[in-house]
């Protein structure tokens, strides 16, 4: 029989990936991981294929205990990561021997956590991928007693006399700062706001307590659209800010639905949703304006940073001969 993962404590937690890629057209929603970056750094120091199924831990305590011996890495918002009461590293590998348990417990700064292992797990997909979709009730978060089936095991991988694990693979770690800095770019609508559009970067927003997965609802001097006509439903891109007529911003995370009314007056970069997907409720952002180049720039950089990780992966996991199977 093969080796499982057994959900001890839940809290909220969900099998996620990094969602359905060009499925708008069809009117799905992207969904996946909110925080793109810290779920995909956690499969990278797995072995595992970028798009591998990993679990999202959200704001709760979380706990697991796996058949077999695994191993693990826990990213995303700083945590109390155990195993058996020893205090583990994020954002990199971990060993995890069979029947001890792992710990996730005061997630805190940010709001999220990814906790990737070795080789994925089975799970079912719609539409190319196995993130949940709430409208159509496909993946349901987990409970207590649940079981995932793993795809591989590992064993140990400690050093032989300090105990000291082999790993320091200098993750590429996002930054959890009190106030956080959001990027942005001109939306399609930024012209109907005139000199009312300047508000979106004077001053801080705060996260109302009604924000979710589809998207982040921020209180603050909201800036007015001096144009009249009604906008028209149309196509909106993950990470659009609407200026709706009432007193609070809508910024459209990766749960959205694909088409909408209001009028858009920035975009957040590709860079800028990692970092939205780890807002708790009640924190504060402020918007930073930038050109298409430099939002560019900042996601190539990103990205080159994940990949260098994975060729120090790939050149440790050899040294240690540790296979790590295709979980794409």
């Amino acid at each position: 029989m093969a080796d499982t993962l057994t959900i001890r404590t839940a809290g909220i937690v969900t099998v996620q990936d990094l969602g359905r890629v060009g499925r708008s057209r069809y009117g799905l929603p992207a969904g996946g991981a909110v925080d793109q970056h810290s779920a995909r750094v956690a499969n990278v120091l797995c072995g595992n294929d970028d798009r591998a199924p990993l679990l999202e831990i959200t704001a709760l305590d979380f706990a697991c205990v796996s058949s077999g011996d695994i191993l693990v890495a826990v990213t995303g918002a700083p945590a109390d990561v155990t195993v058996e009461g020893v205090v583990r590293p994020q954002w990199e590998p971990v060993s995890v021997r069979a029947g001890e348990t792992l710990r996730v417990s005061g997630i805190r700064r940010g709001l999220r956590v990814y906790l990737a292992v070795l080789g994925s797990f089975e799970a079912d997909y719609l539409q190319g991928s196995c993130a949940p979709d709430t409208i159509l009730g496909f993946g349901p978060a987990l409970r207590d007693g649940d079981e995932l089936v793993l795809r591989a095991t590992c064993p140990p991988i400690d050093h032989p006399f300090s105990r000291i694990p082999l790993f320091r693979l200098n993750a590429p770690v996002l930054p959890f700062p009190t106030t956080w800095t959001i990027d942005v770019t001109d939306g399609p609508d930024r012209a109907e706001f005139a000199d009312t559009g300047s508000r979106l970067f004077d001053a801080p927003f705060t996260v109302s307590p009604r924000s979710n997965h589809i998207g982040l609802r921020l209180q603050g001097d909201v800036p007015r659209r001096v144009t009249t006509g009604e906008v028209l439903s149309r196509g909106v891109p993950i990470g659009a800010v609407e200026v709706p007529a009432g007193d609070e911003l809508l910024v459209l995370h990766r749960g959205r639905g694909v088409t909408a009314g209001y009028p858009v007056l920035a975009v957040v970069t590709a860079t800028g949703l990692s970092t939205l997907g780890q807002v708790r409720p009640g924190q504060t952002i402020r918007f930073r304006h930038r050109t298409l180049d430099q939002a560019v720039t900042a996601h190539r950089t990103q990205r080159h940073a994940v990949d260098a990780l994975r060729t120090r992966v790939r050149t440790a996991f050899d040294a240690l001969r540790i296979r790590a199977p295709d979980a794409g």
